[in-house]
């Protein structure tokens, strides 16, 4: 029996390996644009650039003064995005990031209720200390960050796209602050931890930030349409059987008697990660493998991936957290009993 070969399968297969390629080298003159203002977050920098292009929310932990609210201003300037910067409080209600109905009248003298747009409706969402507000406020991103949209008044409203929220949090304080609950955290695609300076690093940011000039950046993108375009050919590379096999057991080993990887670390978590990390994982392993200059996604991408994307999600006992275990070390031992 002769097999028959569609013809425009080649011509197609081209077609989204020059756009990857394209994407690529956008993404690396992004990375040299913002490098340009940021000092030092090299890996910082490429995950965040990863998560808008794969439509994903990031969380970035760190002390105050590492540069994350530049880092968000500075992305938006190179994308050509909007930015709009929440500061979370004990007393910023769930409106004051949504918006609210409102009492207008008209030039003829009727009144309507009208819906005041919040700072949600944004393409860049900087929430500043997230884990300031009260939960009550912090759920109210849940939709937005999932279905984009905002409900109110049983009236949904299309948030722009791209959108993406970046929210901050920091590792030291503890008073007046507020766990963000276990299903707002696993809507963000990654969980950065922003290191501290080097000693060479921090005389960089001497000379850019005391002297008379700073370094300006140039848009990279004409349009968010581009963005979302790249991110749809990311999705198209293929992702072999074993590699999604690989991936799912990495997930299931951390939950608590759920294989032989996670024997010995049931005494360290409470629960594992959800569907959304396996999702997360895939997505940036196939970006971490175009931008590698390959075409399909290996183990490797899978494993290195694994921490940023599954750090966030991890519940760990109290035991645990009394003796300092971290969620890296259990998915670095996970990684290795999988090798």
């Amino acid at each position: 029996m002769t097999t028959i070969r569609d013809p425009r399968g080649t011509d197609v297969e081209r077609a989204v390996e020059a756009g990857l390629s394209e994407f690529r080298n956008t993404f690396t003159q992004l990375q040299t644009q913002i490098q340009r203002v940021i000092v030092g977050q090299d890996t910082i920098v490429h995950h965040v650039l990863m998560a808008i292009f794969l439509g994903g929310h990031v969380l970035l932990e760190g002390v105050p003064g590492l540069g994350k609210t530049l880092l968000m201003t500075t992305l938006g300037d190179t994308l050509a995005l909007q930015v709009k910067r929440v500061q979370f409080t004990p007393d910023l209600m769930p409106a004051d990031i949504l918006g609210t109905r409102v009492l207008q009248q008209d030039a003829g003298g009727a009144v309507k209720f009208e819906f005041e747009r919040g700072p949600v409706f944004t393409q860049i969402m900087l929430a500043d200390e997230i884990n300031r507000a009260t939960p009550k406020t912090q759920s109210a991103l849940l939709e937005a960050m999932q279905e984009r949209r905002v409900t109110i008044a049983g009236v949904s409203h299309r948030l722009p796209e791209p959108f993406m929220v970046m929210a901050t949090q920091n590792p030291l304080e503890s008073e007046g602050t507020y766990p963000l609950p276990e299903a707002q955290l696993d809507r963000f695609f990654f969980k950065l931890l922003v290191r501290f300076p080097t000693q060479l690093e921090l005389v960089e940011i001497m000379k850019r930030t005391t002297g008379n000039s700073g370094a300006a950046v140039q848009p990279s993108i004409n349009s968010g349409a581009q963005i979302i375009s790249w991110g749809r050919l990311v999705r198209q590379v293929p992702l072999a059987t074993p590699i999604l096999d690989y991936g799912a057991r990495l997930l299931l080993a951390t939950h608590p008697k759920e294989g032989p990887a996670a024997q010995g670390l049931s005494k360290w978590l409470r629960c594992g990660a959800s569907p959304r990390g396996l999702q997360a994982m895939v997505l940036a392993a196939k970006a971490r493998a175009v931008l590698a200059g390959r075409f399909a996604v290996s183990r490797e991408d899978i494993a290195a991936v694994a921490k940023p994307c599954l750090r966030h999600r991890l519940l760990l006992t109290f035991e645990a957290e009394a003796e300092g275990v971290r969620p890296d070390q259990i998915i670095d031992q996970i990684i290795e009993a999988l090798r």
